[in-house]
């Protein structure tokens, strides 16, 4: 009897994604890549023929679909905290000694194991988990009755992109569980691209004439937000799993948490989802110590990307004990590995215009393979720096990645320089329009004073629409640049006067000429970016020494745009991790005609000038108004865990002490700030008067 269409797409399902576990996960195919395309196409054309049949764990979904408008937003609960970041062995143990002192019931006698170094170091009876941390994009991923419902980018930790589209085209990912999976699972994942995946991509751009991508882990980041999925699907992006953050109920399951982290791992490898089968338990620090410098030896045999190690406390019961900071937990940290070196010549060396008119020197190099990547340039900081270090054109020289992302140079071979060799000299006039330069007193940086330098323009506009400013789409390099030098853009402003005929019919030479279809997107990109927050707002207006976390800061304390034209320095240095430099920043920012002008413009365009409120409750507040200054050591904590208990009851953290401080709290070493709250008569408290003072207050 012939089966039904409902039938057949139902067995081919289960069928095609047998198949991906076998091929993807297994590594053990049964059928060739032939048939696997002829299920594929079977269930395509019934799913095209019956649409009600079409389901969202559906393998076809892996194709990508039509392109989308843009992502929708998904708060995190819990939030993605980021992770601390250890660089060395001593690092490494400094955050084990915190371990022990905040668990002293755990801790046992001195390690006398047979490790060669391990007499001196302290042992608990902790267990860890170490993992590679692999260097791609992470996401929170959700199913919900065995099926992947949602998935979403980090973000800002609290909120981030709702890309469940593309997720689904990650052939390793499965769309749905098997049976007695939890009812509700919540998973955290890293997605990254192989490298062998992101050289035939190089490969594919090369072939078409189209300008190389940097490294795989940035490919990655703008690979997750492409707004056409089948451009995902066709980019091979892979997954990790490494943290099963919550259950609820099923059918084979009571909903429980796991007894450790590793067993969880174990349990997420059962359900079919991608574990790294790298992770390994560890007893000791001695063993974490061992699992690290074994893979920053073994890491250039992956096929992946990693930036370090991730040691994890193993005992959930002990990492409730152990809780989180405001930015990550204290149960995890990272330990980063040491840059990768590599050598090659100095072929010239250029200068490199900022969005402040910083002037700054660049080396071009003769092509080299450094972490996975070709390297080309490298950043040479300043002139002071270039000269220090006397780096001259035709020089062989060591590079590095800092952070294995900005590759810089770090040593000259002086014995392999040639007799014709000069000392380079640093410029003295603007290398884009020309103006004299200035270097400001205390400052390293020569800079252009020109507002209107096309370079100082291009950048100001390239940093107002990135991603985490007004996160404008379409408005890369070679459009930007374009839009300046049609004298179409002169500010961030003068983006919202553009159309999509201006954009379609830009006269180009740079192969920056956009179709209708995208013309259309970025102008409905520029429209949708209006109502991003005062804190992207005040960030992408690119006030020197003003990041993101300090935008945001700025916005939850004064609240409108028109809060901060009325500030004064010393109402700014009021605002917890401001000192003076921002403050006095941000008041010439806007003290400044030009900028004012700008603001009026930016105003009538529709942007948000005041924060909108979160309508949450604040509760009990007993240290509303009281402003607490931080200084010295704290035992057992530090002073942004400190500053976090402050900030729960109401009080604020300011980094200088002035008239209007309050409290000076002085741990150990204090240094000038308790001279000065001394003399001005502040109230100073030891850390046992402080934690008197939060205790009373918390209970």
């Amino acid at each position: 009897m012939t089966e039904s269409p409902e039938a057949r797409a139902a067995n081919l399902r289960e069928e095609l994604q047998r198949h991906e576990r076998l091929y993807y996960r297994d590594a053990k195919p049964e059928i060739s890549d032939r048939e696997f395309d002829r299920l594929m196409a079977e269930l395509a054309a019934i799913e095209e023929e019956h649409p009600e049949l079409r389901t969202a764990d559906s393998p076809t979904q892996r194709v990508g679909g039509e392109p989308t408008e843009g992502f929708e937003q998904v708060e995190h609960t819990p939030p993605m905290l980021s992770l601390d970041n250890t660089y060395d062995h001593e690092e490494l143990e400094e955050w084990f000694g915190r371990l022990t002192r905040l668990l002293p019931d755990r801790a046992i006698e001195p390690d006398t194991g047979s490790e060669p170094d391990a007499g001196s170091r302290p042992a608990t009876d902790i267990e860890f988990v170490c993992e590679l941390k692999v260097d791609g994009v992470s996401l929170s991923l959700l199913y919900e009755d065995g099926v992947l419902t949602q998935a979403a980018t980090r973000g800002n930790g609290r909120v981030g992109d709702l890309v469940t589209v593309n997720a689904r085209t990650i052939r390793s990912l499965p769309l749905r569980l098997p049976a007695g999976a939890p009812a509700r699972l919540l998973v955290r994942a890293e997605t990254y691209m192989r490298r062998s995946a992101f050289a035939a991509l190089n490969e594919e751009r090369a072939a078409a004439g189209q300008e190389l991508y940097a490294n795989p882990r940035n490919t990655t980041a703008g690979t997750v937000r492409l707004l056409d999925s089948r451009d995902v699907a066709r980019r091979r992006l892979d997954l990790a799993c490494y943290e099963w953050v919550q259950t609820a109920g099923s059918a084979g399951d009571d909903g429980g948490e796991r007894s450790s982290h590793g067993e969880s791992l174990a349990a997420l490898a059962e359900l079919g989802l991608p574990v790294a089968d790298s992770w390994r338990r560890c007893a000791s620090l001695a063993e974490v110590v061992a699992y690290c410098d074994e893979w920053q030896k073994k890491r250039g045999e992956l096929d992946f990307e990693i930036d370090g190690v991730v040691v994890k406390v193993d005992d959930p019961e002990l990492r409730d004990r152990l809780g989180a900071t405001a930015k990550a937990p204290r149960w995890a940290v990272a330990f980063k590995f040491e840059a990768e070196q590599a050598e090659t010549v100095v072929r010239e060396i250029n200068a490199q215009v900022g969005r402040t008119g910083a002037v700054t020197p660049v080396a071009e190099l003769e092509p080299v393979l450094v972490a996975g990547t070709t390297v080309k340039r490298a950043t040479l900081h300043n002139y002071e720096d270039l000269a220090r270090k006397d780096v001259r054109v035709g020089d062989a020289v060591v590079i590095e990645k800092g952070g294995d992302i900005i590759p810089k140079v770090v040593e000259v071979i002086e014995d392999r320089r040639g007799p014709e060799s000069k000392p380079f000299e640093p410029p003295g006039h603007c290398p884009v329009c020309g103006e004299k330069l200035y270097q400001p007193e205390e400052e390293a940086l020569l800079r252009c004073v020109n507002a209107a330098c096309p370079a100082v323009v291009r950048e100001r506009i390239r940093h107002f629409a990135s991603r985490n400013a007004m996160d404008i789409l379409g408005l890369g390099d070679r459009l930007v640049g374009a839009l300046v030098e049609g004298d179409l853009v002169a500010d961030p402003a003068d983006l919202y006067g553009l159309t999509v005929e201006k954009l379609a019919d830009l006269k180009k030479t740079n192969d920056a000429r956009l179709g209708e279809k995208a013309a259309a997107r970025t102008v409905a990109s520029l429209e949708e970016s209006k109502q991003r927050s005062l804190s992207r707002l005040i960030y992408a207006l690119g006030i020197r020494f003003v990041g993101d976390s300090t935008a945001s800061l700025l916005a939850r304390r004064f609240g409108s745009v028109d809060g901060l034209l009325a500030a004064t320095v010393e109402e700014l240095e009021e605002v917890d991790e401001i000192g003076d430099r921002i403050a006095e920043s941000v008041r010439a920012f806007f003290d400044s005609e030009r900028n004012r002008r700008l603001l009026d413009r930016l105003r009538e365009q529709g942007l948000q000038f005041e924060e909108e409120s979160t309508g949450e409750d604040d509760g009990d507040r007993p240290l509303e108004g009281k402003v607490f200054v931080l200084t010295g050591s704290l035992a057992g904590t530090t002073r942004s865990e400190a500053g976090v208990r402050i900030k729960a009851l109401g009080g604020k953290v300011t980094g200088s002490v002035s008239g209007r401080t309050d409290y000076l709290v002085a741990g150990e070493k204090a240094g000038s700030k308790l001279r000065k709250a001394e003399q001005l008569g502040v109230e100073v408290l030891n850390q046992a008067g402080f934690e008197a003072l939060l205790v009373a207050h918390e209970d």
